[in-house]
């Protein structure tokens, strides 16, 4: 495939100067106050995994002894898995390769396509990120069920006749959580980072509870247990794998999340926090089994999180737990929404209808057919898994997946963009993908028991995403095919025509070659404004374009003007609020002196070389259900004239 090409009028690729202001706006704000809100927002996920991560090594699907050799073994694996994976991988070197601040697969992916235009090897690294994009929308159907699910599992701790009650009360809390999405989350937002905070700190004194009664568990960070557990029992620890990865789970979000906070916020909350406390509760939890007779440790592992707290704390906990998942579930919500909206931006998905939650923060964005597509997924999910167990088996093979393919991204950073000493590199990389590789087959042997579940849906938004790129690449193409140049067009329209008062704006996806727009409305009206703009929106694989660097203006003469307008992929673009700051071309812009004009084209699929007919089918069903440019670009309705024409493809 090639590297995908927008929406019409939506082109991604260009690349534009930036002034050096942070357009986040982080260094305003206080790193202690940027790493608290951090604590709330990013670390929701990987902040829940002890609730069930090492219950599910032990008690999952792969069962293992609660004995001293495999708690010290998993302990060890949890301990340098967390080193490796997030501080290493993700805190220490992938968060440096940001897009002007923002991070993720889409930003990364943008970013080697911009810093390394023409090479070979771009197709398959594209295919990658996109593949990379396609499994987080995997991811995020799991996470809130099986986040949820496993705290609402803590009441069966408190008594055991709550049990018939789970999985309604789960399924309760998510449809909840969804309803209230168009709403906005800016006021449940200020509550997180204290909720956040008060968990983290439970979690890490229930930890120190019993890490105090048995402090020897502490040999455990000896990276020699998990060397011990794979000499001692090779296949079992290397299937505990599968389950020892649901502690990092989120990792990817420290990334993703980047142009919220900044960089270094997330990495002081990391180090001096989060990793400090999630370690001391899986520890305490091994603590606590290990303290416990073998017929105890045996009914115990099977929920030791909610058992380290004292019988009168534990409703109280389950509690806490709930809303911290919530929290999680949130956070992979807005994320979808966000990595949506990227994707839109720079022409992996046709436009959706995108609102706006916030007046004061540009990140806050509600997505109606993600919300309610997710929230389908997630309530099935929870029915047809019934538990966090059986979810378990379905959980991790999108995260290790998504963090393999970042580790392909990384080495195409360390080599061509940053050149690194290649012993250096390779030596680094070699430790990424030994880890990731090690885990992503683990997780592999969960595919019959559930796995197969991301999987499925990472084909299917693959195969949507890449579609998507393909057809539009092809159609546009085919529009070229069939332009007149401009200069022919104007010297002989401009004489012929009768000219109109007013300004008539052709919208066009291409700045060269005459609007099929124009075409068809000099064929039918035969007459042409006074003032004409071929107005082409581009996207950048930046996330800002400044305002000052935002519009190019080129006279075309006898009334003609090519007007280019540029928006970052973290943007939203807005045609009528750019074009009142044009300058140049006569009188300002008034809406009610212009008409919009767009074009809208019917796919006829063909035998022409391109696509298989099915996929130039399922493009053509994905066009019509687009949302309309007139919404995308916010022109005004009243002032809109949609014109159309047929294209094979």
């Amino acid at each position: 495939m090639s590297a995908p090409v927008a929406d019409p009028a939506v082109v991604a690729g260009v690349v534009e100067p930036q002034a050096s202001v942070d357009p986040h706006g982080h260094g305003s704000q206080g790193l202690l106050k940027l790493a608290i809100g951090a604590i709330g927002i990013v670390f929701g996920d990987i902040g829940t995994s002890p609730i069930y991560a090492f219950r599910e090594t032990f008690a999952g699907h792969h069962r293992l002894e609660p004995d001293a050799l495999h708690i010290y073994g998993v302990l060890s694996l949890v301990f340098w898995s967390m080193m490796l994976m997030v501080t290493l991988k993700y805190v220490t070197v992938i968060m440096r390769a940001d897009n002007k601040g923002e991070g993720g697969s889409l930003a990364l992916l943008a970013l080697i396509n911009r810093s390394t235009p023409g090479k070979r090897w771009t197709a398959p690294i594209v295919l990658l990120g996109v593949f990379a994009t396609a499994l987080f929308y995997g991811d995020s159907m799991i996470t809130p069920a099986m986040s949820v699910l496993s705290a609402v599992e803590g009441l069966t701790v408190v008594e055991a006749r709550f049990s018939p009650f789970v999985v309604p009360l789960a399924v309760g809390i998510l449809v909840f959580l969804f309803m209230i999405q168009s709403r906005g989350t800016a006021a449940v937002g200020r509550l997180f980072g204290p909720i956040m905070l008060a968990y983290f700190v439970t979690i890490a004194v229930l930890g120190v509870m019993y890490l105090v009664q048995a402090p020897a568990v502490l040999a455990a960070l000896n990276p020699w247990y998990a060397m011990r557990f794979f000499i001692g029992d090779s296949w079992r620890a290397f299937l505990a794998l599968g389950s020892v990865v649901l502690a990092v789970t989120g990792a990817e979000a420290l990334y993703a999340d980047m142009g919220h906070f900044g960089r270094n916020p997330i990495r002081v909350s990391w180090m001096f926090f989060v990793l400090p406390a999630l370690m001391l509760n899986y520890l305490g939890q091994g603590a606590m089994v290990l303290s416990l007779s073998p017929a105890e440790a045996a009914e115990t592992i099977k929920n030791p999180f909610f058992l380290l707290a004292p019988e009168a704390f534990r409703l109280p906990l389950v509690i806490l737990a709930t809303l911290a998942t919530i929290i999680a579930s949130q956070a992979v919500i807005s994320g979808a929404f966000s990595v949506t909206q990227q994707a839109i931006q720079l022409g992996f998905i046709p436009r959706l209808r995108i609102t706006h939650t916030s007046a004061s923060t540009a990140g806050q964005i509600y997505i109606p057919v993600i919300n309610w597509a997710l929230m389908v997924m997630v309530i099935l999910l929870v029915l047809f898994f019934q538990s966090s167990s059986n979810l378990a088996a379905a959980y991790g093979i999108a995260v290790t997946g998504a963090m393999t393919i970042d580790a392909c991204l990384i080495a195409v950073v360390l080599f061509s963009l940053w050149h690194w000493n290649k012993a250096a590199a390779v030596a680094l990389l070699t430790v990424f993908f030994t880890v990731d590789l090690a885990y992503l087959a683990s997780n592999l042997t969960k595919v019959p028991d559930g796995g197969w579940f991301p999987l499925l849906v990472g084909i299917i938004a693959f195969t949507l995403l890449t579609t998507w790129a393909k057809g539009r690449k092809l159609m546009i193409e085919r529009l070229r095919e069939a332009a007149m140049p401009i200069s022919i067009f104007i010297e002989s329209a401009a004489t012929s025509a009768t000219r109109v008062p007013g300004t008539a704006v052709f919208m066009t996806s291409t700045p060269d070659g005459v609007p099929h727009a124009l075409l068809h409305n000099l064929k039918h009206n035969k007459v042409l404004h006074e003032r004409v703009i071929l107005l082409t929106v581009k996207i950048a694989d930046v996330p800002f374009i400044e305002q000052e660097t935002r519009c190019q203006l080129e006279p075309l003469g006898h009334g003609f003007h090519r007007l280019v307008i540029k928006y970052g992929f973290m943007q939203e673009p807005d045609v009528p609020a750019a074009l009142a700051q044009i300058t140049g071309c006569g009188p300002e812009f008034k809406m009610m002196d212009t008409s919009f004009f767009l074009a809208r084209q019917t796919l006829l699929a063909s035998s022409r070389p391109g696509m298989a007919i099915w996929r130039e089918k399922l493009f053509a069903w994905m066009l019509r259900n687009a949302e309309s440019a007139m919404e995308f670009f916010k022109l005004p309705t009243n002032r809109v004239v949609e014109l159309g024409s047929q294209v094979e493809i």
